[in-house]
């Protein structure tokens, strides 16, 4: 009978150097990388925020030293003011009229680039037309549409010329027309961004979905109708409500072109809120407009989310 030797385990390899010893360890290593951005995000918007929602509950803040408590007293003084109101009702229109007309313009623009029918140069000529929009400033767009508007302006002169007008309108002075007027600045502006993203949409159908639906006997407007927009209504749906949330948040056109007047007829949310703090120095009533304006922006930014889930 032959005795062997017992076999003696192998030795345990050493831990690589640099590597996590314990599951704890390795648990809070994302954090680390994280916590730069987070101790930015807590800096920048999460205390501000907080403090502007804590003025909003109070009186006689930032500009005097004995602030009170003053409850609900500021919500209730900027929800009975009529110039918020007004602001409302003007922001109500300017969101909604630009949006609509971002979506049409946008998809109808992406539609005309994305066709045969043009060739390569022409196509590349109208996206760079198209494009320039974008390019431009919020303070260049409202010097140009200041000018183009004014009453001895390019616009006046058109429509002199073409028999619409017989003297010169001044847009922007005027209550009927300067909500319009900035409107049509801000579509004119904004529809690049839209028509960018609805071309990306478009070029990523499947051409056998319009091949099936050709051989189906099915003519343009159909194909439109039952390929073209079910499969772009993910883009639509989530450029819509983005498009919604930077309208609303438009300040720096409307205060360069008009100042919120005349009248108030182009007071927005955004202008209201500036005058009351920097104007009036109504700090706490400018600090309740400006948490109104944050819940309404959160439930717009809800639907945002909800549509990329469903994605």
């Amino acid at each position: 009978m032959t005795l062997t030797a017992p076999e003696t385990a192998a030795p345990a390899e050493p831990a690589a150097p640099g590597r996590p010893r314990s599951s704890l360890t390795r648990r809070l290593v994302p954090y680390g990388y994280l916590s730069p951005t987070v101790l930015l995000i807590v800096v920048l918007m999460v205390v501000p925020i907080v403090m502007v929602i804590g003025y909003s509950f109070r009186d006689n803040v930032i500009v005097q030293d004995n602030s009170v408590f003053a409850g609900l007293v500021n919500y209730t003084k900027v929800l009975t003011d009529p110039d918020f109101l007004v602001a409302m009702k003007n922001t109500a229109i300017f969101i909604s009229v630009s949006t609509a007309a971002h979506l049409v313009l946008g998809l109808a623009f992406a539609m005309m680039l994305n066709t045969n029918l043009l060739s390569g140069v022409t196509k590349a000529v109208f996206r760079i037309v198209y494009i320039l929009p974008w390019l431009f400033t919020i303070a260049v767009i409202a010097v140009i549409w200041r000018l183009l508007l004014d009453p001895s302006g390019v616009v006046n002169y058109v429509l002199q010329t073409l028999g619409f007008v017989h003297e010169g309108v001044d847009w922007l002075g005027s209550p009927t027309t300067a909500l319009w007027a900035v409107t049509f600045a801000n579509i004119w502006s904004g529809y690049p961004f839209f028509m960018i993203s609805l071309l990306a949409g478009l070029q990523g159908i499947s051409a056998d979905l319009y091949e099936a639906a050709a051989v189906d006997g099915t003519n343009w407007l159909q194909r439109f109708v039952h390929v073209t927009l079910p499969q772009l209504r993910p883009v639509i749906i989530s450029m819509a409500v983005l498009d919604l949330i930077w309208t609303s948040q438009q300040f720096a056109l409307i205060w360069m072109m008009t100042g919120g007047g005349p009248l108030n007829s182009t007071e927005m949310l955004s202008t209201y809120t500036y005058k009351q703090a920097f104007s009036e120095y109504e700090f706490a009533t400018a600090s309740a407009a400006a948490v109104v304006v944050l819940l309404i922006t959160m439930v717009l930014a809800f639907f945002y989310v909800r549509s990329q889930r469903e994605r």
